[in-house]
């Protein structure tokens, strides 16, 4: 028979004693079950309360879509209003992850509709895996109708795939002006670690050098937005509203179209740089880079071959030589041993005797020919090396520093363009600095002649040129008008591209008055008679500067790399000049063959500054042109000798 449990009994333990639960276990009981009371009321209020503004708008982005308008980039004008870089529409596809759960099942369709591998969009996806979810993926710009009707057809298999009406940048052919206006491209993840693109995003199109990235502030504008609404696919059923976007703001260059097409026809085919430049405000009126490059392969996706094409180029197709070559000046660089003599009243009683060179501390430097005796007022025109070696030992390489720096040598002109270089004005500091070693004497010797440590680029030189020319006034050099940017970011270029910019120097009258007509004599009797233009006061400077040592020379067994640069510096008229050109021909030989190139430049200015001062319309009367017509040249003296061709 079954025994009846008694009801105290199961209180009871083992032993037959009542067992407790302690006070101190209820307690904590207790507290835990509030303690968790308290986290789930509080979580309820979080998401009920405090997210409820969050996922409305989350619940509303799953019906309201932000479609971006991309604003145009500013147009670029030449000096005389003529269209330089316009934009062209374009449409560009995006993906959208939010819109699918598998994508990587659709990739193999997407990359038949749309023509690229399935290996390109699977990098680009690794590309922007760190970014957020909602932002879009560029996968392929610039693209087809067919590629378009195809997005189209496919819009509810696949709801990832959305277009983007863009204007895309459209440059000259050619490569033409390619290193003044430069380019524009994605910005990479290196600009955005950068102050200056703190408000860029990966995907923006900025400026990625010349003009295009000084200027991509301005350039730029501001893009708007198309507030649509979607429907469980991503298909568009209603419009919201829009903000217009905002149009960069339209630039005008100092550049002239008709010189600058002068310059580019003189360079074809040949490896350097040409720069013409308005002494009286520092406008560049022309500048060209050769060889150049094609920007419109940068404006959609540039490709590996082309790529691969111009950086293995051993010229440098990129590489601006106008502002970034940094090559020994040769006999251009004795204008300024010219003013440095004169100045310091030295080369005034200068009278040297040439036999085709002289010894200087134990070596002979030779020189081109035997000049017999010359002045300074000789010297320069004839280009006589022998004449500059001696004025450099008795100035000294401190005072020949003096004066190159002055006239801006050693330091960017600062000039409104990206990575301008600044060359070498060597001194003794330079050298202690430098190479931790003393200059020596002997060293002073090559410099005369703009050989040795010395080394320039071509906007410097025509920036000296135009300052000394003027009796000592320098501007900076500048290829976009300054009324045309607003004064901060005007003052930003200045500050972000700072150099030798606006400066005056003392010269004398009769020091001045030397040097122009002894410049003026190169191309009547001188190094570059060859080159005289009759009926324009044109003058300048030939230099021949070699690119390695005798010695070096007899080593490499010749071949066109090994042929001297070729140097002319122009001036039109030869005081106060209009215009001053700067032509570089690498392995160009002698300085003459680069004067003929000057002069079609030259030539081209003037004759156009001539056609437009007779170009009077009447009636209504016309303004008159603000230009100044070179004066005829000088009566020309009889050749004493022939000249030397360098």
């Amino acid at each position: 028979m079954e025994q009846a449990s008694h009801p105290d009994l199961d209180s009871l333990g083992p032993h037959g004693k009542e067992e407790k639960l302690p006070a101190s276990k209820l307690t904590a009981a207790q507290y835990l079950v509030a303690l968790i009371l308290v986290i789930l009321v509080t979580g309820l209020w979080r998401l009920q309360v405090l997210g409820a503004s969050n996922f409305r708008a989350l619940a509303q982005a799953n019906r309201i879509r932000n479609v971006p308008i991309l604003a145009p980039r500013g147009r670029l004008f030449d000096r005389d209003g003529r269209l330089i870089v316009d934009n062209y529409p374009s449409v560009s596809c995006f993906l959208l992850r939010e819109q699918v759960k598998d994508l990587d099942a659709d990739l193999p369709l997407i990359a038949r509709g749309l023509h690229i591998p399935v290996e390109q969009i699977q990098a680009t996806l690794r590309r922007y895996q760190g970014t957020a979810r909602y932002q879009p993926i560029p996968l392929k710009e610039d693209i087809t109708p067919d590629e378009q009707a195809f997005i189209a057809a496919h819009r509810d298999e696949l709801p990832e795939l959305e277009t983007l009406d863009e204007q895309r940048r459209l440059y000259p052919s050619d490569g033409f002006l390619a290193h003044v206006i430069g380019y524009v491209g994605e910005v990479s993840e290196q600009m955005l670690n950068d102050p200056r693109y703190a408000f860029y995003s990966p995907g923006d199109v900025v400026g990625r050098s010349g003009l295009e990235e000084t200027y991509d502030a301005l350039l730029r504008g501001t893009d708007g937005s198309r507030e649509i609404v979607v429907n469980s696919h991503g298909k568009e059923i209603g419009h919201l509203g829009t903000i217009p976007a905002v149009p960069g703001k339209d630039l005008k260059l100092t550049i002239d179209l008709d010189v600058q097409m002068a310059a580019e026809k003189a360079m074809e085919d040949k490896t350097g740089a040409i720069v013409a430049l308005d002494p009286h405000t520092g406008e560049v009126l022309a500048m060209v880079s050769r060889p150049t490059f094609d920007p419109n392969q940068f404006a959609v996706r540039l490709t590996k071959s082309y790529w691969d094409q111009i950086v293995n180029n051993p010229d440098h197709p990129l590489l601006n030589k106008a502002i970034q070559a940094q090559l020994a000046p040769g006999s251009t660089f004795k204008t300024i041993m010219t003013l440095a003599g004169l100045q310091e009243g030295v080369a005034q009683a200068m009278h040297v005797f040439c036999a085709g060179g002289a010894t200087f501390y134990g070596h002979f430097y030779a020189c081109d020919t035997h000049h017999g005796l010359l002045d300074i007022e000789k010297a320069l025109p004839e280009s006589c090396d022998t004449f500059f070696y001696t004025l450099a030992n008795r100035l000294g390489i401190d005072t020949i520093a003096k004066y190159g720096t002055e006239v801006g040598l050693g330091e960017p002109t600062g000039i409104d363009l990206p990575d301008e270089a600044s060359g070498t004005m060597p001194s003794t500091a330079w050298k202690l600095k430098t190479q931790h070693a003393p200059w020596y004497a002997g060293e002073t010797i090559s410099v005369g002649i703009g050989q040795g440590a010395v080394t320039v680029t071509p906007i410097q030189l025509a920036r000296a040129y135009a300052g000394i020319a003027s009796g000592g006034v320098f501007h900076r050099p500048h290829l976009v008008f300054p009324s045309e940017v607003p004064a901060q970011e005007l003052e930003a270029v200045h500050e972000t591209f700072n150099g030798s910019g606006e400066k005056t120097i003392q010269m004398s009258t009769q020091n001045w008055e030397i040097i122009t007509d002894a410049l003026a004599q190169t191309t009547l009797m001188g190094t570059a008679a060859a080159s005289h233009l009759e009926g324009i006061d044109f003058a300048g400077k030939t230099g021949t500067a070699q690119v390695m040592s005798h010695a070096a020379l007899a080593r490499s067994g010749g071949g066109h790399k090994t042929v001297p640069n070729a140097w002319f510096v122009g001036l039109a008229p030869r005081r106060n000049p209009d215009i001053v050109v700067v032509v570089l021909w690498q392995n160009g030989n002698w300085g003459a063959n680069s004067a003929k190139l000057a002069a079609r430049v030259i030539e081209a200015y003037v004759n156009k500054q001539r056609k437009q001062a007779n170009n009077v319309v009447t009636p209504p009367p016309a303004p008159a042109p603000e230009t100044t017509s070179a004066p005829a040249p000088p009566p020309a003296k009889a050749p004493e000798k022939m000249p030397t061709a360098e």
